[in-house]
């Protein structure tokens, strides 16, 4: 290669690994921005339902109000986890509720893909197929998976977004009331705002079962936006999680051992009567390793 060509080569190069690492930093800019306390509105309403059955009812449009802190747990080269709580009752003695957690991962290449009556398929996709992208993986309130998929965030025209759509369980909302439908589809859209950031929804209500074609048997809009407020309003929220963090880890780590396992993951709704979430919540029972762990293992088929 003559010097001038390599030369191009060189600073090309160079030039491509900034503008990519600038990106990266963008990126992980735009995940932060979703850590601090929120004034949340969850808003749901079924749009299209395309049953055959003369008698099906849609499911009611919901509306729910509330305060969220979003704790920044870990901010690493390659991954930003965080974890709502939720704070609500009155100012002077509010109850603080441990909500879902969302892990973003650097050009993640294996996933749990959820595929109904709570099993979720372990799948790995090739570098280039993730090559730039962030993927969100989303976990219960007990830590136990929920949904995974991988997009690139976008900033154009003063807009900060990304984009994924991929399968999921029913909404808390939804399992203890519907039976109809196994699998939600989600269209996930979060976009950064001048006042905080919104969850953008498009879903499909999705019946699936083995060896058949997957019926859509009702799509749903939901637009949840988070408004930043005063991070001294989600006081009593971020105290907790300071007593509790340490508990939360022992947990966390025994599902990266789970997770870590690399093969399909089938879970048991209920291990005596009693989902996981209220054995975790147990605090005075449930609070080490040589308890956590077994309770955890019991769960998993």
């Amino acid at each position: 290669m003559k010097p001038l060509a390599l030369l191009i080569l060189i600073c090309f190069t160079i030039t491509t690994t900034v503008k990519a690492q600038n990106k990266k930093k963008q990126d992980a800019a735009a995940i932060k921005n979703m850590c601090g306390c929120f004034e949340v509105t969850f808003n749901f309403a079924e749009t299209f339902n395309y049953s055959e059955d003369s008698l099906y009812k849609p499911s009611q449009t919901k509306v729910d109000k509330g305060l969220e802190w979003a704790q920044l747990v870990e901010d690493d080269k390659n991954k930003i986890s965080i974890q709502h709580l939720l704070q609500v009752g009155p100012a002077n003695s509010p109850y603080i509720v441990k909500h879902w957690r969302q892990d973003w991962l650097f050009e993640n290449t294996e996933f749990y893909m959820f595929n109904g009556d709570n099993t979720w398929n372990f799948i790995t996709k090739p570098k280039a197929e993730v090559k730039g992208q962030w993927a969100q993986k989303v976990y219960q309130v007990d830590d136990s998976p929920r949904y995974e998929g991988s997009g690139t965030w976008v900033h154009v025209d003063g807009k900060n977004y990304w984009e994924n759509t991929t399968d999921a369980p029913l909404p808390r909302r939804e399992y203890t009331k519907r039976s109809d439908y196994n699998v939600t589809t989600r269209g996930n859209r979060h976009e950064i705002t001048s006042t905080g950031w919104v969850h953008d929804q498009d879903n499909s209500k999705v019946i699936r079962e083995a060896g058949k074609a997957d019926v859509i048997l009702a799509k749903e809009k939901g637009y949840n936006t988070y408004v930043k407020v005063a991070d001294n309003k989600c006081k009593a929220a971020a105290d907790w999680w300071t007593e509790n963090q340490d508990k939360w880890a022992l947990v966390r780590n025994k599902w990266d051992a789970v997770y870590g396992r690399n093969t399909n993951l089938s879970l048991e709704e209920k291990v005596d009567n009693k989902p996981l979430y209220k054995f975790l919540f147990d605090n005075e029972n449930y609070n080490t390793s040589e308890k956590i762990n077994p309770i955890i293992e019991s769960f998993v088929k």
